[in-house]
């Protein structure tokens, strides 16, 4: 990755910091315009190989959130933008921006659990759906219901600074 491709992209992550954080949304008026800028500048500064590189790039980020999607720990627009984010910057480092996100999320997440009192709680629910299932043998017992029980908050929390981490130890 170049250092034009970085603060390429700042600007869009930006942007969905903030109306994910607003509104708990990311808007394709984001994502669009940085999947494309992303693909249009790599192709101009480094020809076809940076054309392969961002269609790499945008696939990789893409298909890795989209599992995440699937399993609802992410939403839509966050799939998008790591498809922005691969075709600024490429495989490599949009992967290294997911690791640096799912770990921070973690951390985020257990902030949050802590500052509104809730860990207790939630490590209890765990531990008893937990050895419900080891002692009955049923799995639905590892599923709090419909909606779960689900912290929400917004993953650009965790993308904004997991980029920023990845550009500093890339």
């Amino acid at each position: 990755m170049t250092e034009w491709a970085f603060w390429g992209c700042l600007p869009f992550l930006t942007a969905a910091l903030f109306t994910d954080i607003r509104w708990m949304r990311i808007p394709n008026w984001i994502t669009l315009p940085a999947l494309i800028a992303g693909i249009t500048l790599q192709m101009i500064m480094s020809g076809w190989h940076g054309l392969l590189l961002s269609l790499c790039g945008a696939g990789a980020g893409f298909l890795l959130l989209l599992i995440m999607y699937f399993i609802g720990a992410v939403g839509a627009g966050d799939v998008k933008l790591f498809a922005g984010i691969g075709a600024w910057t490429g495989v490599l480092f949009s992967l290294q921006v997911i690791v640096y996100s799912v770990l921070l999320g973690a951390v985020v997440g257990w902030i949050i659990i802590l500052f509104r009192g809730e860990a207790g709680r939630r490590v209890r629910g765990l531990i008893s759906r937990t050895a419900g299932f080891l002692l009955l043998r049923n799995a639905d017992m590892l599923h709090k219901g419909p909606g779960g029980d689900l912290l929400r908050f917004p993953f650009m929390l965790a993308v904004f600074p997991g980029f920023i981490c990845a550009y500093y130890y890339f």
